[in-house]
């Protein structure tokens, strides 16, 4: 006990956690000045610009449902940690995972991994091309240090990895979109009505206008494709890089699998107050992996060792989800969460973005 009631010093490398430090400011996400919302700045010929994708777009009826809002973190989660390359990335040279090993991690880390990673992403999908560009070449600038000459040591075949260049570019740009494609199809609910998936013609006009996602990101030109039977053959020319092994989650100085360092080192660095970090993930990310599993095409679900069994029921896992998963897309929860998430700019993005999409499909009704 303090008997003169002053409190003992805290450890410096275990911060307590506030709701306002939850949130943030927009500094958390801004990396370039003010952001400027698609049409808010003109093309050289007076017409409005409208950024990558703009209103009338399959790919922002998909991504700005509320479902792909609350849903982008887990389902782009899911896809990701099957690409071998980015998992290597992650393990060898994310910021999480050298605090891990330097004993500094907090789950505060990992919750504001995954927070920056939606609101960073919502200026180069629903801002003018400038703020587009902008981002895209900071996240460059930092992935162009993440390279590594070992993707999986127990497979040399494989070589290593390199987050800027196109290929493994490329790659976080499509399974960032195609999760959120899955997640729409099975998870989107319209109002009473139930999700449906795009037609054939839908989905390939998704593919399509993704092209200008990876054109961005520095894809090569010759592999960006036009059609979901394009991202198909992509799959399958790139699918020995696809899957969940424990050799490519491991640490390769440690040893000791990179999740549960995580989750070591922070309980070792415990505080009461990281239970608001480990609330909100448990929210829109942990409760979430069975369900997100179940949205993904059976190749990329046998990729996850997702067993036969639970792929075949698939539709019986999000059906029994139902009511918890309407209920997360609620209006008051989207908006709890895309300001968790995405951020103040995010926020502002995200509307504007719609109402412009709503004013295009007005005038086609």
């Amino acid at each position: 006990m303090n008997i003169d009631g002053i409190a003992p010093e805290r450890t410096p490398k275990i911060p307590v956690i506030t709701e306002e430090l939850m949130l943030g400011d927009a500094g958390r996400w801004r990396r370039f000045g003010d952001v400027v919302p698609a049409g808010g700045s003109l093309n050289d010929d007076g017409s409005a610009d409208y950024g990558l994708f703009g209103p009338g777009s399959i790919v922002w009826e998909v991504l700005l449902h509320p479902a792909s809002i609350v849903f982008e973190t887990a389902a782009q989660g899911a896809v990701q940690f099957l690409y071998k390359p980015i998992t290597a990335g992650i393990r060898d040279l994310d910021p999480i995972s050298r605090k891990a090993r330097a004993g500094r991690f907090t789950m505060f880390d990992f919750f504001e991994r995954f927070q920056r990673n939606s609101g960073m992403h919502a200026p180069m999908w629903l801002g003018d091309t400038a703020t587009a560009t902008s981002m895209a070449t900071h996240l460059h600038r930092i992935h162009s240090h993440v390279n590594g000459d070992v993707i999986d040591p127990k497979d040399p075949s494989l070589g290593g990895y390199a987050a800027a260049e196109p290929r493994d570019a490329m790659w976080a740009a499509i399974t960032e979109m195609h999760a959120m494609l899955c997640a729409y199809e099975k998870l989107a609910w319209h109002g009473d009505e139930p999700p449906r998936p795009l037609t054939a013609a839908q989905r390939d006009q998704f593919v399509m206008e993704m092209g200008s996602y990876l054109r961005l990101v520095g894809a090569e030109e010759s592999e960006i494709p036009q059609s979901m039977a394009d991202l198909d053959a992509l799959y399958e020319k790139y699918w020995p890089y696809f899957g969940h092994r424990e050799s490519v989650f491991r640490d390769r100085e440690t040893g000791v699998d990179m999740i549960a360092q995580y989750k070591q080192v922070g309980q070792q660095n415990w505080d009461p107050s990281h239970k608001l970090a480990t609330d909100a993930l448990a929210e829109v990310y942990e409760q979430w992996h069975d369900v997100m599993h179940a949205v993904l095409p059976e190749k990329l679900q046998v990729a996850a060792d997702v067993p036969q069994d639970r792929i075949d029921a698939s539709d019986d896992v999000i059906r029994r989800r139902e009511a918890d998963i309407r209920q997360i897309q609620n209006p008051a929860n989207e908006a709890r969460i895309m300001r968790l998430l995405w951020g103040p700019d995010g926020v502002d993005l995200i509307h504007n973005a719609r109402r412009l999409q709503q004013e295009a499909l007005a005038q086609t009704a």
